[in-house]
């Protein structure tokens, strides 16, 4: 066994908080939720890749956190009597990152999952700080990219900026070696026996050689959905994840229902991609789009909702309980269905974009991307507020930001605060009336030319990078005439419906649907997915959180 080095260094100022002391109270009140047990030194109590981890406490002796590497062992933490194991993964019931063993004899109370999650829902006190060191450890562990996963690309290749966001939106910690960069990256990849046309590559548990895989491929080898059984008949199956699905999920779970919610890749929908949200309640100072989704999906995991991450969703309408099938065969069984599938952002209509998603043009301006352009200039195509928050993120790295905008101004779209704030910005530009009409480049996007409406004239830049926030398109097709849509594609609900939609649809009950729900019984819609929504946040949160109070009066009749 190899010696483990010396302990990684915490990146934060909180080292009492990340791995707190409990006191002898609060350590007697762990007892009823766990089991005493007595561990020898050197014994393996978790090790690397475990699923359904328990949490360990304590008692007296010490145990090791460790993280296995290819030659050698990384020390993360020693910790002694009154301090425990455990991260947002105990929550969730997916795999270990870390090793756990006995440094020497010791007495521990070992406290399953189930156990765990009575805990913190019942325990106010332990809740708060189990919950607080669970998120600080995890954010420790992206901080060092101290995970399962180690991704081996170019800062110049779609399919990396790809499987960066993919990781990093799941909030799952990374290690990532440029191909570019890393002096050592021939030792490396003749490790692994992969070349550089193998590119991007991920490592997965130092075990599994993926070459350039699909999100799907990497979920399974991480087994992200390892913990749910997906034939179990739920009271609530949430599709999608943005701010209303995981309001839903937060609030239904919370409420005592069985939830499962599905995502076709990452939690935070649209929003998630936001650099900074200002103008949502609570927090003055912003919250990205990513951070805000993490900890509404952390909360949701703490009241038991589980989430599955999964393609090809289709609904099967035609008899109850409804089932959701999925892209590979699986279908899941539901009593009551939120669809909160959002909307994405509308392509620009240039015959060349393909060519340069992900290698040039993006469609959220978050940290990842926001390396990629330091220094250069930008444009940032798009008046509404997801436009004008990333023009202001990307302004304080990047020479220069051109906002295009097909209107005359801001004033119709976009918050006066963001407005204000562009035209404080000497590093902005807005420009009005004008598109994009030429991308060029050979394997990056290296040129673009736009044009002004207005006048016809057009200009050509060098300029690498182009991020497109324009419009929405609800996310509906998988739906296959299940539900009544507007003319837009959006979901009809509640007092939207019209006699004639409910008779289309055969609407079997005496009452109308409720407020948020469809033609069909007992399958709601909230968020920007709904016809008639207002693209704001907090709004979808709303729609999220009353879905439910709909939910609990259908599954009473």
């Amino acid at each position: 066994m190899a010696e483990p080095s010396a302990p990684a260094a915490l990146t934060t100022s909180l080292p009492g908080e990340i791995f707190p002391a409990l006191n002898e109270g609060q350590m007697r009140r762990l007892v009823s939720h766990g089991t005493p047990r007595t561990v020898r030194a050197g014994e393996v109590l978790v090790e690397l890749g475990d699923g359904e981890i328990p949490v360990f406490v304590v008692v007296a002796g010490e145990l090791e956190i460790v993280r296995p590497s290819f030659t050698q062992e990384t020390l993360i933490r020693v910790i002694g009597p009154g301090r425990f194991t455990g991260e947002i993964n105990t929550l969730s019931g997916r795999h270990a990152f870390a090793r756990v063993r006995a440094r020497l004899d010791s007495e521990v109370i070992q406290i399953p999952r189930p156990g765990l999650l009575a805990l913190v829902q019942t325990d106010a006190e332990l809740g708060e700080i189990l919950m607080r060191a669970f998120i600080l450890r995890r954010a420790e562990l992206l901080a060092q990219g101290l995970g399962d996963a180690t991704l081996v690309g170019s800062s110049h290749s779609a399919d990396t900026l790809r499987i960066k966001e993919f990781l990093t939106r799941n909030g799952h910690p990374y290690a990532y070696i440029d191909v570019e960069r890393d002096p050592d990256i021939d030792g490396v990849l003749g490790r692994f026996h992969v070349s550089q046309s193998d590119m991007p590559v991920l490592i997965c548990r130092a075990q599994s050689v993926l070459r350039n895989p699909g999100n799907r491929e990497i979920a399974r080898c991480l087994g992200f959905n390892d913990a749910v059984d997906e034939s179990r008949i739920r009271d609530l199956v949430i599709v999608g994840a943005g701010p209303a699905g995981l309001a839903a999920a937060v609030y239904g779970a919370s409420e005592g229902l069985d939830v499962l919610q599905l995502e076709t890749y990452s939690p935070g929908g649209q929003a998630g991609s936001s650099s900074r949200i200002e103008n949502y309640l609570g927090f003055p100072t912003g919250i990205t789009g990513n951070e805000l989704a993490a900890r509404a999906y952390t909360q949701a995991q703490k009241f038991g909702a589980q989430m599955l991450l999964t393609t090809g969703t289709r609904l099967a309408c035609n008899r109850r309980p409804y089932v959701i099938e999925l892209e590979d065969g699986v279908r899941v069984p539901a009593r009551t269905v939120v669809i909160a599938t959002g909307a994405r952002y509308r392509k620009l209509p240039i015959r060349s974009l393909a060519r340069f998603e992900g290698a040039g043009v993006y469609y959220g301006a978050t940290f990842i991307e926001a390396q990629l352009c330091r220094g250069d200039e930008v444009i940032v195509v798009g008046g509404g507020n997801a436009a004008g928050q990333a023009a202001v993120f990307l302004s304080q790295n990047t020479k220069h930001v051109y906002l295009f905008v097909r209107g005359s101004g801001l004033a119709d779209t976009m918050s006066k605060y963001l407005i204000r704030r562009i035209e404080e910005t000497p590093g902005i530009t807005l420009l009005p009336h004008t598109e994009i009409v030429d991308l060029a480049g050979e394997d990056h996007l290296e040129r673009v030319t736009w044009r002004d409406n207005q006048t016809g004239k057009t200009e050509n830049r060098n300029i690498a990078h182009v991020f497109v926030m324009t419009g929405a398109e609800p996310n509906t097709a998988w739906l296959e005439g299940c539900v009544a849509l507007d003319p837009k594609g959006f979901i009809k609900t509640g007092i939207d419906l019209s006699p004639e939609d409910l008779a289309a649809a055969h609407w079997p009950l005496a009452r109308r649907p409720y407020l948020l729900e469809t033609t069909l019984p007992a399958v709601f819609a909230a968020g920007d997915v709904r016809a008639g929504n207002v693209k704001r946040v907090a709004s979808a949160v709303g729609e999220g959180s009353i879905a439910i109070s709909f939910v609990h009066q259908v599954l009473k009749e």
